[in-house]
């Protein structure tokens, strides 16, 4: 199976600005991403996709190719990441190069333990899964069977159910994307226009260390998680 590893990262961050390539313990935060995808066995190539000419530059001295420059129009605050996998596919079948599967590694979310991208492509080959995405699990307060929605003032299950779950205990796992891996069929997303498809497995990441980077204070919990680890 031929997967092309591709890691997005457009300019233009407002919540912290230019965190693509911002310092976080000394090192550009594209590292962490890179670092994790060079040490799989199974990505048969590595690309970013950026339409920032310093995200390039930056891409470029950590031996990360670079294609293609992503167009502006496909770097807007509300492109869906699945036109940007579209265009990067795209982009190599025309030039006569096909993939299986693409996989998606978001540098803003840079914490990826030993082994997990090989482990969730074992997984995602194994399984015949059209998508595969790495997950935490919610906390049980949490727990979709005992949330409810407002519906005009009054309170409604939010599972459609009539009653919540009675016993903590009965309640089934329930889990949250946490971005950092998203294994999708190129078909899935060529033909069906989709990041997921119908049958999606998962990797649980829920012990493992996470931030998804969007505000200062994110940057600040990442900076503890280094600090903590040294």
């Amino acid at each position: 199976m031929r997967i092309l590893g591709l890691i997005p990262a457009r300019g233009g961050s407002k919540g912290i600005p230019g965190k693509n390539i911002k310092l976080l313990g000394g090192y550009p935060l594209l590292k962490y991403t890179i670092d994790s995808a060079n040490r799989s066995e199974y990505l048969s190539r590595l690309i970013i996709s950026s339409d920032d000419q310093s995200i390039i530059e930056v891409a470029k001295s950590l031996n990360l190719e670079v294609p293609f420059v992503r167009p502006k129009g496909l770097a807007e605050d509300a492109t869906p990441t699945i036109t940007v996998l579209k265009h990067a596919l795209n982009f190599f079948s025309a030039n006569g190069e096909y993939y299986d599967a693409v996989c998606l590694l978001q540098p803003t979310t840079p914490f990826r333990g030993e082994g997990l991208i090989d482990e969730a492509i074992e997984k995602f080959k194994k399984g015949d899964y059209d998508s595969l995405i790495s997950v935490r699990q919610i906390p049980l307060e949490f727990n979709p069977h005992w949330a409810f929605e407002d519906h005009g003032g009054t309170l409604k299950m939010a599972t459609g159910e009539g009653n919540p779950i009675a016993r903590r205990q009965k309640l089934p796992k329930a889990y949250h994307r946490d971005g950092a891996i998203y294994l999708t069929k190129s078909d899935v997303i060529l033909k069906n226009d989709s990041l997921f498809g119908n049958k999606i497995g998962y990797v649980d990441t829920t012990h493992q260390d996470y931030v998804n980077l969007d505000t200062i204070e994110d940057w600040i919990k990442a900076e503890d998680i280094l600090k903590n680890r040294n």
